[in-house]
């Protein structure tokens, strides 16, 4: 007879089932909500501090908890790529630099460093995608209170009152951090991103003249 504790529950629960819709979002009831939430969305500010996150399953497994010290707020990012001005004369089109220039920070490493500003004395745990429409995305962003007593005395989040995480979301250590760092790659492939690339190019050099 197989023994109850190892049998494994097939059954599913209410993250699951979030998790799934917004999987596909524009093939799930998602899409509806999300049509009703932007004709609000829009007409709030750009940062918007929200009392209950929009994807409870997804903030969860980025590290937020329903307790005191824990921030969620929504921010608004534009979309696409720099909008630069043209400039009048003195060069040929294709060489102006208006069109198709990005910056190495990804969309959301941005609306995060914003978030960051809105609120100096917390700390960026984590971030995720909301929604978007034609001019702008909406992420909402995990801040964590470090100097909070229930922060401090809770052994799995307390690690960010140490100083070494002090504006951790401006040194590319949250998870878009470090994705826009290749971070999340290993192996061959991404020899040159570790510690840095900058650290990596400056070794190098000294490596040369040995």
């Amino acid at each position: 007879m197989a023994n109850p504790k190892r049998v494994i529950s097939m059954t599913k629960n209410m993250y699951d089932y979030i998790q799934e819709a917004w999987k596909k979002p524009d093939d799930s009831y998602v899409r509806k909500l999300n049509w009703q939430r932007m004709i609000t969305w829009r007409k709030e500010k750009t940062v918007t501090r929200v009392e209950f996150p929009t994807r409870v399953d997804r903030a969860r497994n980025l590290g937020y908890r329903a307790k005191q010290g824990f921030v969620v707020v929504r921010v608004k990012v534009r979309r696409g790529s720099l909008r630069k001005k043209r400039f009048d004369g003195g060069r040929v089109p294709s060489k102006m630099g208006v069109k198709k220039i990005t910056t190495s920070k990804s969309i959301q490493r941005i609306a995060e460093e914003r978030v960051a500003k809105h609120y100096p004395n917390c700390e960026v745990l984590n971030s995720y995608w909301v929604g978007e429409d034609g001019k702008h995305k909406y992420y909402e962003v995990i801040l964590v209170d470090p100097h909070h007593p229930v922060i401090m005395n809770d052994p799995k989040i307390n690690w960010i009152y140490s100083k070494k995480h002090r504006g951790r979301v401006y040194r590319g250590l949250t998870s878009s951090g470090k994705k826009g760092r290749g971070l999340l790659y290993k192996g061959k492939g991404a020899e040159k991103v570790r510690p840095s690339k900058r650290a990596h190019r400056i070794h190098g050099s000294h490596k040369k003249h040995e």
